[in-house]
């Protein structure tokens, strides 16, 4: 069988030693649509590196997401990619991410789960500095066709939906030329950028990174319920429902809670078919 989910628990984890420094941060918020309008103050804290501040999303492309692929290249992982699916995302920040840094980084296969007709793989990223542990980055990878081992199906519980109107809503647009510039943060998929790779997959044109779509939800959420500060959340997770194409608009509902946003996000131009959900967004 192509997993062998005793064998992928079991191995070694990867490590790789990382660094980051201003530039980086700057592409990836660049690449999240930050910098609109150029000039504005709020804008400044994720562009000009003077008054940088560091979005715990970026967690996800720290160099430049080796994580999650060495993840899939684990001893008792043998999939065909073309079956692969970003199902969810988690990460969560154990202090602020440094705008200049170094961490030895650690990826391994935490869980293997059981779906029936997909297995999932939990490719789990973990970094640490001379300071201590910086993040942990939890990659929920579908694999169709690879269930029914007999496995376990993993947990099951979700976010419940908040029974009242969303306490926010904001809409982001997303620039033509967004996902050109997000991948040069490290994903470089050509389903993000060629037409043809992208009718092969059966889309009629490039989709956006579903971890762009995360990234610009945690900045919109940040902006509006948390002040501007990124370093006042302390965990950020997902469910990846759908795809969004380039020039389309998020429309992105909060809930505000007890330390807690739930959150829910929605393509405007396609009737706010669901794009991220089960999101949640923990915070100080």
């Amino acid at each position: 069988m192509p997993i062998d989910a005793v064998a992928a628990v079991a191995a070694e984890p990867r490590r790789a030693e990382i660094g980051w420094d201003h530039k980086d941060i700057q592409l990836y918020h660049l690449g999240l649509g930050a910098g609109s309008p150029a000039t504005d103050p709020d804008e400044l804290r994720y562009t000009l590196e003077s008054r940088l501040q560091v979005l715990p999303s970026f967690a996800t492309v720290a160099g430049a997401g080796t994580g999650t692929a060495g993840g899939l290249s684990s001893p008792g992982v043998e999939v065909d990619l073309a079956a692969v699916l970003h199902g969810g995302q988690t990460v969560r920040v154990h202090r602020p991410i440094p705008v200049r840094g170094r961490a030895v980084q650690t990826s391994r296969v935490a869980a293997v789960y059981d779906k029936g007709k997909a297995a999932v793989l939990v490719l789990r990223t973990e970094a640490s500095d001379d300071d201590g542990p910086l993040w942990t980055n939890d990659s929920q990878i579908f694999v169709r066709g690879e269930g029914g081992f007999g496995g376990e199906r993993g947990p099951s519980a979700r976010p419940v939906p908040p029974d009242r109107a969303p306490d926010h809503t904001v809409e982001r647009a997303i620039r033509e030329d967004q996902a050109l510039l997000y991948r040069l943060s490290g994903d470089w998929n050509p389903l993000h950028a060629d037409p043809e790779f992208a009718k092969l997959a059966g889309f009629d044109r490039p989709i956006l990174h579903g971890l762009c779509t995360y990234g610009m939800t945690l900045k919109a959420v940040t902006d509006t319920l948390l002040d501007g500060d990124p370093t006042r959340v302390t965990a950020y997770s997902t469910r990846f429902a759908g795809v969004v194409f380039p020039g389309e608009t998020l429309r992105i509902r909060m809930w505000s809670g007890d330390g807690r946003i739930q959150v829910a996000v929605g393509a405007v131009e396609r009737d706010d078919a669901p794009v991220l959900v089960d999101t949640l967004v923990e915070h100080s």
